[in-house]
């Protein structure tokens, strides 16, 4: 939603001199609703199909019959004959292959919708707002970096009877890099639809809204690709909203913004052209709502932030891993683990500072000497004794 009070309208042969300043319409003030406009393009997207149904007849055209109970198998109707891989397959059933579908399309399905008038005049000034908003036209897709001034009124753009003369207009105002997207976006539609009178598709680009006055525009823009054409009377939402999305760059002739008034009306006056037609009010002045929140004034009459304050701790800590609960529970713990650490601090020095000297490792070696000669002693008796055992053995005795 935009709230400027004049709008710039800019010469069609010099991008840089501004011609005049016209008052902002009131339509460009109107809440913009994705919601509503989403709504409304789904529905009158609608209206354009044409019916379509399935032959009635469609899987039904085999001389088939069921062969009744008693064979072991299903009652579904069966293909007569013999002979073949064909004769004795199910057919008929939606679950059966090459079989009638499930609730076949009829001609009479309802194609079309009717959406209510008074939405659909809302949803036109809810995207006619949409493209004051320079963030939703970028957003869309839309490069038009070096346009000056959202929304763009030309004036005199019917002098601009040629399509050349209206391309080099267009140019001069930076709509050049959108209409080079539109021609580089062209590509052969996928699947079966390029076989139907509409082989490519194509991005949309600018849409040119004129005025009475300013009628050849429309025989001009109509071989520019990307370039759609309107006039300020006949509005519809698939032209200013396509696919549902908000924020398509829309250009401006001179009498058609000042005819925006009259058609849409504003807050003070009634629309000329749409009977009983009121714009809604948004529902918010300003609808920063982070702004408003911190406002100075809002924020003197706020209370305080109240802070929690715990008066104990509602977790039991164990007091063999938490020293501050064991010194809680025994004030002596402290003194206690220092003592111990002292005497273990006392222990490491005293083993530190103890050195073997020359005679006890000579004593140490003669000890082991001692006991390597006995245990060779004791080894050797044992073995004397199990040979002289063994020996009366193999005498029998």
């Amino acid at each position: 939603m935009t709230s400027r009070p004049v709008v710039s309208v800019y010469k069609s042969d010099n991008a840089k001199e501004i011609a005049d300043s016209v008052p902002m319409p009131g339509v460009f003030t109107a809440p913009i609703r994705n919601d509503l406009v989403h709504f409304v393009h789904s529905n009158l997207a609608k209206n354009r199909r044409q019916g379509h149904a399935v032959f009635y007849k469609a899987g039904a055209e085999h001389s088939a019959e069921s062969w009744g109970t008693g064979r072991a198998v299903a009652r579904i109707p069966r293909i007569s004959g013999s002979g073949t891989s064909r004769s004795g397959q199910a057919t008929f059933g939606n679950m059966c292959r090459k079989a009638r579908m499930f609730a076949p399309l009829k001609i009479w399905r309802k194609w079309h919708r009717k959406v209510n008038i008074n939405q659909r005049r809302n949803a036109v000034a809810s995207a006619l707002a949409a493209s004051a908003c320079v963030p939703l036209v970028m957003a869309r897709g839309h490069h038009v970096e070096n346009v000056p001034e959202f929304p763009l009124v030309i004036d005199a753009m019917d002098k601009a009877t040629t399509t050349k003369s209206l391309l080099s207009s267009l140019q001069s105002f930076g709509v050049g890099d959108d209409l080079q997207k539109v021609r580089k976006s062209k590509k052969t539609r996928t699947g079966t639809g390029k076989y139907r009178n509409s082989r490519y598709v194509m991005r949309k680009g600018p849409l040119v809204i004129y005025g009475d006055e300013s009628e050849a525009v429309k025989q001009a823009a109509r071989n520019l690709p990307g370039v759609d054409t309107c006039s300020v009377h006949r509005l519809n939402i698939l032209q200013l909203a396509p696919g549902g999305h908000l924020g398509r760059f829309l250009i401006f002739t001179k009498d058609a913004f000042k005819a925006l008034n009259s058609v849409f009306g504003t807050y003070k006056a009634d629309s000329l052209e749409k009977k009983g037609f009121k714009m809604s009010r948004p529902v918010m002045t300003c609808a920063d709502i982070a702004r408003i929140i911190n406002s100075d004034q809002v924020q003197a009459k706020l209370r305080e932030v109240r802070q929690n304050v715990r008066v104990h701790d509602k977790t039991k800590k164990n007091p063999l891993k938490n020293k501050a609960m064991m010194l809680r529970l025994n004030p002596f713990a402290a003194k206690k683990a220092a003592a111990l650490a002292k005497l273990e601090q006392e222990r490491h020095a005293k083993r530190a500072a103890a050195k073997v000297t020359k005679e006890q490792k000579k004593a140490k070696k003669v000890r082991t000497a001692t006991w390597k000669e006995l245990q060779d002693g004791l080894k050797a008796s044992f073995k004397h004794a199990e040979d002289l055992i063994a020996e009366e053995e193999r005498q029998g005795n």
